[in-house]
C-alpha cells in the first residue's frame, strides 16, 4: 500500500535513474498532457512530499500520486515492463533509462514556480527536509473535537501517513480510533513517535510495526480483523470510520489495549 515511506523511496528511485540526464522520449498519456513534450530537457530531481512526487524537469514540475495501485518502475532499456502497456500513464526516458509510471492516480504538469497549486495543501511533511512538529500538533489541535483517526489521516494537518500507519500507530500508543484528538494523552509523544516509525520504515522495503519482518507478523492490528490480539489476545475489532460516509476508511484495534477514552 502506497504510503508516506513508499513515496519516499520511490523519489529516491526516480532521482537515481533520471536526475542530470537529457529525456529522449516523454509520453505523458492522459489527456490533459498528451502533447505535452519534454524531450530536451534536463531532469533536475525527483522528490516526494506526502504521498506526492515533484519530478523537476527544465521549467516544469511532473506531479505524480500513485494513489492505491501506481507504482513507478526505473530500469535501463531493453527492460520488458512488469505491467501492461495499457495501464502506463507516463513514460520517461534517457539515454541510459526508462522509467515508466503504471496506474497512477494523478498526472499534472505544472510550471515549477507553481508547485504550490498541487502540494501547497499539505501540512509538514513527515520525512521532508522541513519537517515541522510543533506546526503539525498546531494543525491537529485545531479541531479538538475530531476523532483522532480522521485527524491523523488528513494530509491537510501532516502528509505522509495512511490507514495502515495510523491503525498501527493508535495501537502502540494505546489510543482507540474513536477518541478525540483532545482526548489523547499525549498528542505530541503520538506524533514524535509516528514520525519515528515512518522515518525508520523509509530505509527498508519490508514495512513493519512489530519489530519483526516475518511474513505475517509485521503488523499489530491493521487487517487483523477477528485474530487475537499479539499482546493480551483479544479479538481485534474494526469499524469504517470517517467526518463524513464517502470519506470513511478501515480502522482496526484491539478492545482491549486501547480502551475508550
Amino acid at each position: 500500500m502506497p504510503e508516506g515511506d513508499t513515496v519516499f523511496r520511490t523519489a529516491e528511485k526516480l532521482h537515481r535513474g533520471l536526475s542530470g540526464q537529457v529525456l529522449t522520449v516523454s509520453d505523458l498519456r492522459v489527456p490533459q498532457h498528451a502533447t505535452a513534450d519534454l524531450t530536451g530537457l534536463v531532469v533536475d530531481e525527483t522528490v516526494s512530499r506526502g504521498k506526492h512526487l515533484l519530478t523537476r524537469i527544465g521549467p516544469w514540475t511532473l506531479h505524480t500520486h500513485l494513489r492505491m495501485e501506481g507504482v513507478w518502475h526505473v530500469h535501463p532499456h531493453g527492460t520488458a515492463w512488469q505491467r501492461p502497456a495499457h495501464s502506463a500513464r507516463v513514460v520517461l526516458e534517457t539515454a541510459e533509462t526508462q522509467a515508466v509510471g503504471f496506474w497512477l492516480g494523478m498526472v499534472d504538469l505544472v510550471p515549477r514556480d507553481a508547485e504550490h497549486t498541487v502540494v501547497g495543501h499539505l501540512g509538514p511533511d513527515l520525512l521532508g527536509p522541513d519537517w515541522d512538529l510543533d506546526e503539525a500538533l498546531a494543525r491537529l489541535s485545531a479541531a479538538p473535537e475530531r476523532q483522532v483517526f480522521s485527524a491523523l489521516l488528513d494530509q491537510r494537518n501532516l502528509a505522509g501517513f495512511g490507514t495502515e500507519y495510523v491503525n498501527e500507530l493508535l495501537f502502540v500508543m494505546g489510543v482507540r480510533p474513536t477518541t478525540s484528538v483532545a482526548g489523547v494523552p499525549d498528542l505530541r509523544r503520538m506524533i514524535v513517535r509516528g514520525q519515528q516509525m515512518i522515518r525508520v520504515n523509509s530505509t527498508r522495503w519490508e514495512r513493519s510495526f512489530t519489530g519483526s519482518t516475518r511474513p505475517g507478523q509485521e503488523r499489530w492490528v491493521f487487517h487483523r480483523e477477528r485474530k487475537p490480539c499479539r499482546r493480551c489476545g483479544t479479538r481485534i475489532a474494526d469499524a469504517d470510520l470517517g467526518d463524513v460516509p464517502t470519506q470513511e476508511r478501515n480502522a482496526f484495534w484491539c478492545p482491549h489495549c486501547q480502551p475508550s477514552a
